[in-house]
């Protein structure tokens, strides 16, 4: 079988990966110069299996009123007359609803869990290096309003598999001494014991170059034309390269793995996907002392800012802009990763060299990614990860590969078709 895989990040690296460990011809095409160079390349660095819940939840929509007028809000809209942005935000309303977003968190943990399991099985069959540490997430809380919570969440992870501890202050400083500094506000932790992170980046490179090893072609600086399509379904697709020279791909199946991009895409074909880009933003700092410097991942829920060590650096990572396709950045945001690394780790890092950046995240209303199979034959998604994209990638891809290759998939989730 000859597929064609339209986007070199973490859902097309990986779909490709394990599309060729099925016996498939592959043929990966972006319109970067490498892998790995848009939504992947410098996210929070998180595995994080033990945060399966949406942002779809019962809290969300008061908890999305608080933030309403402050620029520095964790969740910023920017209201457009677009009307793509308003039908998501009332279909991301009603995900919150408490039934939907109990079916939704079952869905994503069982991918998290089966992905996890499917990275570390590649991990060892290949020996990839990316920079991964284990040892857990540690989710920290500064108000003991927020503890009382703590119990359920854990025994609901538990229900769902997921390993998880609630710790005291004194017990989070023994398994993270770096959080010293900030004894007197801590007020507790919950511990995802079996988390990771990781650069992604680094991943997607690492990988690519295996995949390409074992046969795998890549075409890089390519841009889709469109599909070749009649009425018996997809039979390749149309691309220009950098030179503006035409030509086309014969494939039996095509996989759409274009993150924020691929509802433009498919829509020529008649498809409406319900994914729209979410701007999440990131910097990354050299660490000067790397005694005092975390070796755990961390994510602060009350700021919903992650920071995770990455080698050398630090990742700090978060904020969510509703702004269409704009990816202009804002200063603001990246003002604010910035302050809570003074705030939490000063003098740790250098600054004043921080690399800046920031994404599309391709979200969903229920951020139940689009796995599988369309209306259209032959075409299918990998698409609509939103923040979990890292969580959910090997996950996303072996399922793939089974979808296309007429295997059953392993994880309870709705894949589309």
């Amino acid at each position: 079988m000859e597929v064609v895989v339209i986007g070199a990040g973490l859902a097309g690296v990986t779909s490709a990966w394990y599309l060729r460990q099925a016996g498939c011809k592959v043929t990966v095409i972006d319109r970067q110069p490498g892998p790995g160079l848009e939504t992947s390349y410098a996210n929070g660095g998180q595995i994080s299996v033990s945060h399966p819940e949406p942002w779809a939840n019962p809290s969300a929509p008061s908890t999305i009123l608080r933030w309403l007028g402050r620029p520095d809000a964790p969740l910023l809209f920017r209201w457009r007359a677009d009307a793509a942005q308003w039908k998501w935000a009332f279909q991301f309303l009603r995900e919150c609803l408490p039934a939907r977003t109990h079916r939704n968190t079952r869905a994503i943990a069982s991918l998290a869990l089966y992905s996890r399991r499917e990275l570390q099985a590649l991990r060892e069959q290949t020996g990839i290096q990316y920079e991964a540490g284990q040892g857990g997430i540690l989710h920290l809380f500064e108000k003991k309003s927020e503890l009382k919570h703590l119990p359920a969440k854990q025994a609901q992870l538990e229900a769902l598999g997921i390993r998880a501890r609630v710790l005291t202050p004194g017990e989070t400083l023994e398994l993270e001494p770096s959080l010293a500094f900030m004894e007197s506000r801590l007020a507790g932790a919950l511990h995802g014991v079996d988390d990771e992170c990781g650069n992604a980046h680094l991943f997607c490179q690492a990988l690519s170059t295996k995949a390409a090893e074992a046969g795998v072609d890549f075409q890089f600086n390519i841009r889709l034309q469109g599909f070749d399509r009649s009425t018996e379904g997809l039979h390749g697709v149309r691309i220009r390269d950098s030179e503006g020279r035409l030509g086309m791909l014969r494939a039996d199946a095509c996989i759409v793995a274009a993150g924020s991009y691929s509802a433009r895409l498919v829509a020529p074909l008649g498809l409406k996907l319900p994914v729209y880009p979410v701007k999440g933003y990131s910097i990354t700092v050299p660490i000067l002392a790397p005694e005092r410097a975390p070796h755990l991942s961390l994510t602060d829920e009350s700021r919903r800012i992650v920071c995770s060590r990455l080698g050398n650096r630090l990742r700090i990572a978060g904020t969510a802009e509703l702004n269409g396709y704009d990816l202009r950045p804002n200063a603001l945001r990246s003002a604010t990763l910035l302050h809570w690394l003074d705030e939490h780790f000063p003098d740790l890092t250098d600054t004043g060299a921080a690399e800046h950046w920031c994404g599309l995240r391709p979200a969903t209303p229920s951020n139940i990614p689009l796995i599988g199979r369309t209306s259209v034959p032959g075409l299918y998604l990998n698409t609509g990860h939103g923040s979990l994209g890292w969580t959910l990638a090997c996950g996303s891809g072996k399922a793939l590969a089974d979808l296309v290759t007429g295997q059953p998939p392993e994880p309870m989730f709705p894949f589309s078709g």
